[in-house]
């Protein structure tokens, strides 16, 4: 017998201890080796104090272990409670969210059958850094931070899933026509990886039209690589269109630590009905198991689960999806009941569903290599103020700009939520009380100091004006590495 591996779970809020003991009943009901380890997160943990909704001790465990297997929970309204999730994929750099969209036709009747989807987001970065700022009256701000390595890592592994799981392509989705420096980071270092991958196609797709391609012929991908707000958005939609999101597992890996979870959320006012599918989290579960190099017992479960779909014992919310689309013949089960008719099955095949095999390949990914950047030369080209006034016009706070410019730099332009609107800027553009001013030294000077940015920033003080925040303009290896403004 296999030696059993201590698994921390989180039988969660809502209906997450419903369907975390239905999934755990077949799990262990197919014989996985595993020594369960019960662990408090969530709700309760919020309410005792723990803002991020888990205590010191909890974090004890699931760093021991490595690996925790968790259900929804509940993060409670107000009161500056984080979101658990972001808490514990940043803390453990889990990098890598993965979320497989399957079609299940004709058993779970949907509009695109074959579609077989996995999605690869990007876990740690993007606007969910969650840094935001009320900067003016009127604007407020969130900064996206994407990193050179966390663009790497996820890229490399969406490329290393695609060949442990023969997967013959993989999709790159940014917005890089307009954020050039962030988005184009992220496209230009999947275009630097992707060739050390011959065997696996590649390609690239901006977002909105490329989630309208996946919303219309998911069919035509493969494996989706993307960053965190996308990725979100689009393996929800895709999670939807595969017949449930209820059917929807997530894995969020590192390079040493790893969290399984359904992608739905805790649903509280289904608690207690026993109604709810188990389906995401049990999925998540077979994801674990691969994980955990138990890959029978994922195979195992996995089988038999395909062919109680195929049975069409089914929860509610496929009964009423079956419904619509006119469906007659089926089971209607609660949690309990879908559990214990994949136990029944423990052991059978699908008959027409694709059966699913899993190889030791398809473990722990190897550890990604990553470039070296930090000795790029950075150089000070100028300064960005950002300056917060509701009372000038762009040409009035211009010429006041210009004035205190010198003797150090001069004023390049000023934008307004990213549009040039000074010098010669367009009458009918809105303006907000939030003024991005660009200063560089003039032609031919030498390169700015920070002294010459202190300097400029108490003339701009002693003129009246508020400067809300800057950001150094640099040159990075002797490239611009800042963006124009919109008609620069």
């Amino acid at each position: 017998m296999a030696e059993l591996q201590v698994l921390p779970v989180a039988r969660g809020d809502g209906i997450g201890p419903e369907i975390m003991d239905a999934s755990l009943h077949i799990i262990m009901e197919a014989g996985a080796a595993l020594d369960l380890k019960y662990i408090e997160i969530g709700e309760r943990g919020y309410l005792s104090g723990n803002t991020s909704g888990i205590s010191d001790e909890t974090w004890d465990v699931i760093r021991e272990n490595k690996t925790f297997y968790k259900a929804p929970i509940t993060t409670p309204q107000g009161g500056g409670f984080k979101s658990l999730n972001v808490t514990v994929r940043k803390s453990l750099s889990l990098y890598a969210n993965v979320r497989p969209a399957v079609g299940y036709h004709p058993f779970i009747p949907i509009k695109h059958p074959g579609m077989d989807v996995v999605v690869i987001r990007e876990n740690e970065e993007d606007l969910y850094g969650g840094i935001e700022h009320q900067q003016t009256p009127e604007v407020v701000q969130c900064l996206k931070l994407i990193s050179r390595p966390g663009c790497e890592r996820i890229v490399r592994y969406a490329f290393e899933y695609a060949r442990a799981y023969d997967r013959k392509k993989v999709t790159c989705m940014t917005k890089d026509n307009i954020m050039k420096l962030t988005d184009g980071l992220f496209r230009k270092v999947f275009e630097e990886i992707a060739p050390e991958y011959p065997e696996i196609e590649s390609e690239h797709w901006i977002i909105d039209i490329g989630t309208a391609k996946l919303a219309d012929t998911p069919t035509a991908f493969d494996v989706v690589v993307t960053l965190n707000l996308y990725g979100d958005i689009i393996s929800d939609m895709l999670g939807q269109l595969s017949g449930s999101v209820g059917l929807a597992p997530g894995a969020n890996i590192g390079d040493d630590y790893a969290m399984f979870e359904a992608i739905h959320g805790s649903a509280p006012r289904h608690a207690g009905k026993g109604i709810v599918n188990p389906s995401g989290l049990l999925l998540a579960g077979v994801m674990m198991l691969v994980h955990l190099g138990q890959q029978s017992v994922a195979e195992r479960i996995h089988n038999a689960w395909l062919r109680t779909i195929e049975d069409r014992v089914w929860t509610y919310d496929l009964v009423r999806k079956a419904k619509g689309e006119g469906v007659t013949e089926f089971t209607e089960v609660g949690t309990k009941g879908f559990a214990e008719a994949v136990v029944a099955r423990l052991g059978q095949m699908p008959e027409h569903l694709k059966a699913v095999s899993y190889s030791e390949s398809m473990g722990g990914m190897p550890r990604p290599k990553l470039s070296n950047v930090r000795d790029a030369k950075m150089e000070l080209d100028g300064v960005d103020v950002f300056i917060g006034e509701g009372k000038l016009s762009a040409d009035e706070l211009g010429e006041k700009l210009t004035n205190v410019a010198k003797p150090e730099f001069r004023l390049v332009m000023i934008t307004n939520r990213g549009q040039k609107v000074y010098p010669g800027g367009f009458p009918e553009t809105f303006c907000t009380d939030h003024w991005r001013s660009r200063f560089q030294v003039p032609l031919g000077a030498a390169t700015p100091t920070h002294e010459d940015i202190r300097k400029l920033l108490e003339r701009i003080e002693v003129a009246g004006l508020e400067w809300i925040k800057i950001e150094n303009l640099y040159l990075m290896d002797g490239e611009a590495v800042y963006s124009l403004g919109q008609g620069q």
